[in-house]
């Protein structure tokens, strides 16, 4: 199924533009077709800049400030923690390929069946991608990774 990126233009009033319904939203209306699975681009009318992830912040900023946060005070200092670091690429890549892999396993439905199964899975599979990701650091830094060169080509010291 193809899907296209929806536009939204932000106006300097501070207003929101839904340029496919022609009209103005709110940023609920927003949170609620992010949540109904459309991808959304939020571009400044004015200047064509690109406000997606200052939208897309405000809307987390938003949801966490009211009912039940997703983000614990000690998530959230580990991730400001990451900014300017070494790791900051590596954790983003590491991020974003756990979310991908958990909606993946929502959309295969998974979930539904028995939560402490699927939640194991996806334990297994960020522990692989962590692990990648380790290698891949150290590499860049001229050492041979977790296992070693010889390891890697199959055979053992």
């Amino acid at each position: 199924m193809f899907t296209t990126t929806r536009i939204i233009k932000k106006y300097p009033n501070r207003r929101l533009y839904d340029t496919e319904q022609s009209c103005y939203i709110t940023l609920a209306d927003l949170r609620q077709l992010i949540l109904d699975g459309s991808d959304v681009q939020v571009i400044d009318s004015a200047t064509e800049e690109d406000l997606t992830r200052a939208i897309l912040l405000q809307i987390i900023t938003e949801s966490e400030s009211g009912g039940e946060p997703l983000f614990s005070s000690t998530m959230l200092t580990q991730l400001i923690r990451f900014y300017g670091g070494t790791m900051a690429g590596l954790f983003a890549r590491y991020m974003e390929q756990s979310l991908s892999l958990f909606a993946q396993q929502q959309e295969k439905g998974s979930t539904t069946q028995n939560p402490m199964e699927t939640l194991t899975r996806v334990t297994e599979n960020n522990m692989r991608l962590w692990g990648q990701m380790q290698d891949e650091w150290l590499r860049t830094l001229g050492g041979a990774g977790r296992r070693g060169d010889d390891e890697s080509n199959g055979s053992k010291k």
